[in-house]
Order: C-alpha cells, then sequence, then structure tokens
C-alpha cells in the first residue's frame, strides 16, 4: 500500500493488487468533510470484441465462441448463447435434453459458489488475507471446499466434456448425451456433496455480519414451479418490497439500458432508470419460496429472512449475508442434481434440428453472479449480423458503487478511519458481490482523494 500527499489537501491511497476478486478493477473515492463525493468503481476489462466478431459467423458458433468470455461461467454463456439462437429459430428444447442442461448449469453454479465462498469471501469474515492464510487455522472448511468444487467440476466434465469451456454443448442440446449407468457415479458423489453443502451452510452462518442494507431494485429470472436457474421471465422486486413485476426476455433492452461511463471501459446499466441489484440476492428475494423443503430449512436454520413472496412483506437485503444465500444455492444445486439424475432417461437423439431463419432472438440465464442476457439478429443465410450481450457484474457496478458511498460514510461517522482499514472496508464490500471481470488478471487499485473545504 502507498499513500501520498496530492499537494492540495488531498490524500491519495493506492493498494496495488487484490486476488480475491475475478479481474480486474480500480476504485477511487473522493472524500470531503466525513462524506463520500465521489465512488467510482472502474472495470478494466480490455476490448475483447466478442459482439463484433460474432457478427458473420455461423449461427451455430455462439454457443462456443461465447463460452471464452468467461472460464468461471462458461456454461452461462453456452446455455444463454443456445437459448438466443434456438429463439430466433424457432425451436424450444424440451424434456430430458432441457433437464440435462440444467444438470450441467447445477454443476457451473456448485463450482462456482464453492470457489467464492471458501477461497474468495470467507477470509474476510475470519481476519485472514487469503485463503492460505485461512487453510492454516480453518484447514476442513478449505478442503470441504474443493471436495465440493471438484465434484461440479466432475458434473461439468461429464455432460460437457471438460470443466472449462465444455466442448459437448451445442444448438439444440448436446453432441453426446450421457447413458443411466454413466451418472450413476455422480451421483454417489453428489450424495457426498449434500452433506459437506449443509456443513458450508451452518459454517457461513456463523460468520459475524455487519447490519447494512442494499439500496437498488432486485434483478432476477423467475419461473412459475422451480427456482430459475437456465430459464425464465425477467422479474423486477422493488427492494423493500414484497410486489413484483415481469416484462418479456425479448423487451429486456427496452429497460435496461446501458451507457458509457467516463471511469470504467465497462457499461454501466440501469433498470427503468433505476439501479438493478442481480445475482444470489436477487434470485432468492423474488424465487425463494420455491426453493425446496431441504432449501428452505437451510435458510431457516442459517437465520436468513424468509423470501418476501412467503411473508407478504420484504426487507432490503444485507449484501455480506449474500455468502449465506450462496451457501444454500449450493445446497440446492446438489439436491437438484440428484433429483435430475434419479429421473434421467435418456432421450432419443442427442439434440434437435435448429435450422436458421431471419429473426432475432433473445435469451437469458441465472449465472451465479446473476442474470446474463444473448441477444442475436440472423439472417437468411444463417449468419449473426448483431449481437448484444450484457453480463450481470456490469448490471451490478452501480449498485456496488452505492454500498461503497453508504458504508464508507458510516464508518466516517464514527470518527477518523485511517486509510488503510477504509481500503480493507472496500474491498470487502466488492467481494460482497462476487464481481467477474471474466479476465485472468486479478487486481485492484484503491485511489482515496481527502478534500479540504467545500
Amino acid at each position: 500500500m502507498n499513500v501520498s500527499d496530492a499537494g492540495d489537501g488531498s490524500r491519495v491511497l493506492r493498494l496495488p493488487a487484490l486476488a480475491r476478486i475475478e479481474g480486474q478493477a480500480a476504485l477511487r473515492l473522493l472524500l470531503r468533510q466525513g462524506t463520500v463525493a465521489q465512488a467510482q468503481l472502474a472495470i478494466y476489462e480490455p476490448p475483447r470484441f466478442f459482439e463484433a466478431f460474432l457478427r458473420g459467423r455461423a449461427h451455430t458458433e455462439p454457443p462456443d465462441l461465447t463460452s471464452r468470455i468467461c472460464g468461471i461461467c462458461p456454461v452461462a454463456y453456452q446455455l444463454t448463447a443456445c437459448r438466443a439462437v434456438e429463439d430466433a429459430c424457432g425451436v424450444t428444447v424440451d424434456g430430458q435434453l432441457a433437464a440435462l442442461r440444467r444438470l450441467l448449469y447445477c454443476g457451473e453454479w456448485i463450482e462456482s459458489q464453492t470457489l467464492h465462498i471458501h477461497l474468495l469471501h470467507a477470509p474476510d469474515f475470519l481476519g485472514h488475507d487469503d485463503v492460505i492464510g485461512l487453510a492454516r487455522d480453518h484447514r476442513q472448511h478449505v478442503e470441504r471446499g474443493l471436495r465440493l468444487k471438484q465434484t461440479g467440476n466432475a458434473v461439468m466434465e461429464l455432460l460437457g466434456g471438460r470443466s472449462i469451456h465444455p466442448v459437448n454443448v451445442r444448438l439444440g442440446g448436446f453432441h453426446r448425451t450421457p447413458t443411466r449407468a454413466e451418472l450413476r457415479p455422480l451421483a454417489e458423489r453428489l450424495r457426498v456433496a449434500l452433506d459437506d453443502a449443509w456443513d458450508t451452510v451452518r459454517w457461513v452462518a456463523g460468520f459475524d455480519f455487519p447490519d447494512a442494507e442494499c439500496d437498488a431494485d432486485l434483478f432476477a429470472l423467475a419461473e412459475p414451479d422451480t427456482y430459475a436457474i437456465e430459464s425464465g421471465v425477467p422479474t423486477v422486486m422493488r427492494s423493500g418490497a414484497a410486489v413484483t413485476r415481469d416484462f418479456p426476455v425479448a423487451d429486456f433492452c427496452t429497460h435496461v439500458v446501458e451507457e458509457q461511463v467516463p471511469h470504467s471501459t465497462a457499461l454501466h446499466s440501469r433498470l427503468d432508470g433505476r439501479r438493478q441489484l442481480t445475482g444470489s440476492l436477487a434470485r432468492y428475494a423474488v424465487s425463494g419460496h420455491l426453493l425446496s423443503p431441504l432449501a428452505l430449512q437451510a435458510t431457516r436454520e442459517a437465520g436468513l429472512a424468509e423470501p418476501p413472496l412467503l411473508t407478504g412483506a420484504g426487507s432490503p437485503p444485507n449484501p455480506y449475508r449474500s455468502i449465506i444465500v450462496r451457501a444454500v444455492e449450493v445446497l440446492y444445486a446438489v439436491e437438484e442434481a440428484l433429483r435430475i439424475i434419479d429421473g434421467y432417461e435418456p432421450p432419443p437423439r442427442p439434440c434437435e434440428d435448429v435450422p436458421p431463419r431471419p429473426a432475432v432472438g433473445h435469451g437469458a440465464t441465472e449465472a451465479p453472479r446473476g442474470l446474463l442476457y444473448h441477444r442475436y439478429a440472423i439472417d437468411g443465410d444463417g449468419l449473426v449480423t448483431d449481437a448484444r450481450i450484457v453480463p450481470p457484474t456490469a448490471q451490478n457496478q452501480g449498485a456496488i458503487e452505492d454500498d461503497l458511498r453508504r458504508l464508507v460514510e458510516r464508518e466516517l461517522e464514527r470518527g477518523d478511519v485511517p486509510d488503510d482499514a477504509l481500503a480493507r472496508l472496500c474491498e470487502r464490500v466488492i467481494r460482497n458481490h462476487d464481481p467477474c471481470i471474466s479476465c485472468s488478471a486479478h487486481f485492484l487499485d484503491v485511489d482515496i482523494a481527502r478534500a479540504c473545504g467545500p
């Protein structure tokens, strides 16, 4: 950490590296007379031009190409691309093929959420700088997390061909579907993982959670009879209320408007002109009442407030408690994977035909970090003429900045706070949202300017 005098009564604090977020980020806080005059979270996501180089590609290619956007959540990008292209082509994938897609997505939820809980987020609550220090004092918990992650990877390897950038997913389904015999050993691993997931919920429920509220509209997919993962209708719940509204996936870009901001290479978005929050907290608020009885029992044992649609009222979510919701979602995904395997019958063929036609298609799924949207325009030759991808982390930037502003101001009200303490607080606030920047570098620069006078 470097602290320097800017020469005008301001002080600048810089943290050269943070290894517990996925990707690159920088933060600038302007502090003036005990208030946060400005909070800017800049995401340095180098231009990769995915939307541009998808243009002119065959309509069959987006699932494989977009999976390269993220090595942590490749299935989210693959299946969202599949849904959007299939929507354009007028094809619906259902039955056992749809069930296998949900099973594959459960594998990604297990491995990704577990990675965040044990390796990235838990050290914040237990006074450690990293998972290495955590492992010295809590070895059994880290080992449990690694077992869970390996189980999620095993699901992805069996159905996707490999755990990073799976190669078995295609439009209409899969290149190859598993036999019941191939799924049997996986079920054995998942039954062990169910106990590990329960232990994880109990472990994180015992953490010390500061009081905090997130002031943003909660935005997640919803399905009529199940906790939404690989499909659903975009649904909005006003923070602190149990009233919801929804709109068709095709209207996503009408409601979610993106704009460029000077301090970030990633686009910021507003949902009908307001801040939005997507991810585990939003999913729990919108669809928590549809969790399995086992998962709902886990939420009660963990001390989570009941989902708003069970009680008829809601309260703004506490971002620090997002780690509990993620642990419950891991438990649910393990249980859901077992349910799918138990009812599996090999489909007559591994995929449905998806012939091209000139149209525009829309798709949305629930990546571990939140709602992910794709739109593709296809011409009569089956070529992509336009593409649009809206990832969850970009949608959450406004909510993260607001959290930073309010929580830092609350600390300043208690008196003068050293810069290093403020930096640790800011890092912790950011990690509550598990931002994923889809690149291999892990870096956070914190720039705090203390201004004198009005």
